[in-house]
């Protein structure tokens, strides 16, 4: 080596030696500050001040500022004033200004207490010792995290999770693989374009769901000794339900009933099945009794500011059944009770819903408009904007459906009468809406899944809604999908549906005799159970009387036979009856007061399409209408002869705008105001 190298040599580690000693200063400076930082007096003032504080309490906000005053590099002012604003976080500008502090202490927190983090399980003196901080922590990244996925921020909340993954914890208290499979499965409908961490398609999105989960479930078993010698044998149970709550969802999606079931079972056995999630799979296996029921359960939830899905999903249980007064009042009430907060919009989509299939049509058209106008966030459920957006634009076609079909009803000689020029303006409004909706619908890539497979526990809109729309598109590829069904399709409670789909698009292909046909063959198998060995083919009479109406209905417009069928559907179903076109037969009679404006009244009754005359099978109707002063009082009483119910409802009003044709409704059970 040549005298130049040797020098070369020297003068190099003489400059590295220097750097390493300031590297040394540096560092000891860094470690010196953060010590004092931690051990200042202003913190300590901080943490004895905080002890106690009440984070319910109206002082929490003047606190956390006094705090940050004290401190401004401490994390607990910024932690404290987040979770404030979290908590009373309803809408997209809470939970923004709710972010903003708890990052920030995050941020803070990492400063001075990522070391602590990462030597967290050292030691279970040392966990003790950091017990508070980790504590804190917790709730920084909890907290932060609900607040990004209640305003769609799932890159936000990915990113943050791979942080915490990055601490490597022995036991995972945040869950990190089971939340992944949430985001997957949350956002499975939008591609890497939209959110960076996403696959390019749902079936790839779903597969990362079940990796993510399975990974949880292997990390949770090869930590499971070191955790059980901190935590007890059993710790690792209360782990796992969260992820099994995951599978159970995504299992369901796929149609993975067997292995839903599975975790399900596992869940309940831990008591710790969401009563709402077990009563939405089971509507989907068409087991409405049960859904039904586990949809009136009690459930807690962590937040009041929040959708509650069963008290969206119980009223349309509550229309199949045929009991469509219970719903709105069960829907009125959790209106009353929750307000302007997170879930509005979706119990204003019930309400509707239920008004509109007891044929109060005002009523429905103000909740849908009540339901578009709010900006609602769909905090703790898997629903999207553009279900809710769908689902209000759908009922919004059955709603002009039904306003041309009551204007059919109540005026015989429509096409001869200025009725006409409405008439003209609905169609127009229906093809502008289906226009839209066909647009929504060719953008909805889980079209097949939430549309035309019913009952997907995932789903916003009934069967009959899904209906509404299918019946206006391609009649040969549609009943070729369903054929597909029944071939395909393990749900034996569903099949029934399937064909009904099936006869009635054949009748709309204008093929009368051929759905005539299967709908003969669909009543034998389901209603009458005649040498019928499968029980899952017979309809619940109790659960399904909205099937059990379109069914007869369908027998109805393509028997020879049909005032026989149409007194059937008055039985099934009498709030739609006036909707299907066909004229049904009552014994009516009108009693009490008679004069000008009742005779007016009389005349727009008996020029609905309904026919008085005589018979033992038919429904028995009286309007007994009485005088007081210048307002009237029409009682209606209707005895169902067959099921010997009787019904009665009363109306008052001042003049016979309108009055004929509101009776006429009232016999078939529509509820509405007692005053006009």
């Amino acid at each position: 080596m040549s005298l130049n190298n040797i020098n070369s040599c020297f003068f190099i580690n003489k400059k590295v030696k220097c750097f390493f000693k300031k590297y040394i200063v540096f560092t000891f400076l860094v470690f010196n500050n953060l010590i004092n930082a931690q051990n200042s007096p202003s913190r300590h003032e901080i943490d004895a001040k905080r002890n106690g504080l009440d984070m319910t309490s109206t002082e929490v906000l003047p606190r956390s500022r006094e705090f940050i005053r004290l401190d401004s590099t401490y994390y607990v002012g910024y932690l404290i004033e987040g979770i404030y604003k979290y908590e009373r976080s309803s809408d997209y500008l809470g939970y923004q200004l709710a972010i903003k502090p708890l990052y920030k202490a995050l941020i803070l927190f990492e400063n001075d207490y990522s070391l602590n983090l990462k030597n967290l399980f050292s030691s279970t003196d040392y966990f003790i010792k950091n017990n508070q901080l980790f504590s804190d922590f917790y709730s920084i990244v909890s907290t932060l995290q609900f607040c990004y996925n209640n305003i769609e921020m799932p890159d936000s909340s990915m990113a943050l999770i791979n942080k915490i993954e990055g601490y490597n914890f022995q036991r995972d208290f945040f869950s990190t693989g089971a939340d992944k499979a949430w985001l997957y499965h949350r956002n499975r409908f939008y591609t890497s374009n939209k959110f960076s961490f996403l696959k390019n398609s749902i079936s790839e999105n779903e597969q990362m769901a079940f990796n993510y989960c399975y990974e949880q479930i292997t990390k949770i078993n090869k930590n499971k000794t070191l955790n059980d010698a901190w935590y007890g044998p059993y710790h690792s149970s209360g782990d796992l339900m969260y992820v099994y709550h995951n599978l159970a969802i995504i299992h369901n999606y796929n149609k993975n009933y067997d292995s839903t079931a599975y975790y399900q079972r596992l869940l309940m056995d831990a008591g710790r099945l969401s009563w709402n999630n077990y009563a939405n799979d089971q509507q989907e296996l068409g087991n409405f009794n049960i859904a039904t029921e586990n949809y009136s359960k009690q459930e807690y939830y962590g937040r009041n500011f929040q959708l509650s899905e069963p008290n969206y999903y119980l009223p349309t249980m509550l229309i199949y059944a045929g009991k469509t007064k219970q719903a709105i009042q069960n829907t009125q009430n959790k209106i009353s009770e929750s307000g302007s907060t997170p879930g509005f919009g979706w119990y204003n989509i019930a309400l509707a819903r239920a008004y509109l299939y007891d044929g109060q049509l005002d009523s429905a058209e103000v909740f849908l408009t009540k339901a578009a106008n709010f900006k609602e966030i769909h905090i703790g459920t898997t629903l999207t904007q553009s279900q809710y957006e769908f689902t209000i634009n759908l009922l919004r076609l059955q709603l002009i459906n039904k306003k041309i079909a009551l204007l059919k009803f109540t005026n015989r000689g429509w096409w001869f009468s200025f009725d006409l020029l409405d008439y003209v303006a609905f169609n127009f409004q229906k093809i502008m809406l289906e226009y839209v909706l066909v647009n929504q619908l060719s953008s909805n890539l889980e079209r097949e899944r939430l549309i035309y497979d019913l009952f997907c526990s995932e789903s916003t809109v009934t069967f009959d809604e899904s209906w509404f729309l299918i019946k206006e598109f391609s009649k040969k590829y549609f009943i070729n999908k369903y054929d597909k069904y029944l071939n395909t399709d393990k749900r034996e409670k569903i099949n029934r549906y399937f064909e009904l789909f099936k006869l009635k698009l054949i009748q709309e292909n204008d093929d009368e005799k051929k759905a005539n046909d299967l709908a003969t063959q669909l009543v034998y198998k389901t209603l009458t159970g005649s040498n019928n060995s499968n029980p899952n083919e017979i309809a619940d009479k109790e659960y399904e009387k909205l099937f059990i109406y379109r069914l007869l209905e369908a027998c109805a417009q393509t028997s020879d036979n049909k005032e026989n069928f149409t007194q059937k559907c008055y039985e099934a179903y009498p709030e739609l009856l006036p909707f299907s076109g066909l004229t049904t037969k009552f014994e009516l009679t009108i009693t009490g007061t008679n004069d000008a404006t009742i005779e007016k009244v009389k005349e727009d009754l008996l020029n609905c399409n309904i026919e008085v005359t005589k018979g033992i099978n038919l429904p028995q109707a009286n309007i007994n209408f009485e005088q007081k002063g210048n307002t009237y009082l029409a009682t209606v009483t209707v005895k169902n002869f067959n099921s010997d119910t009787e019904t009665k409802s009363t109306l008052v009003f001042n003049n016979s705008n309108n009055i004929g044709a509101e009776l006429a409704l009232r016999l078939f059970g529509k509820g509405g105001a007692t005053k006009i």
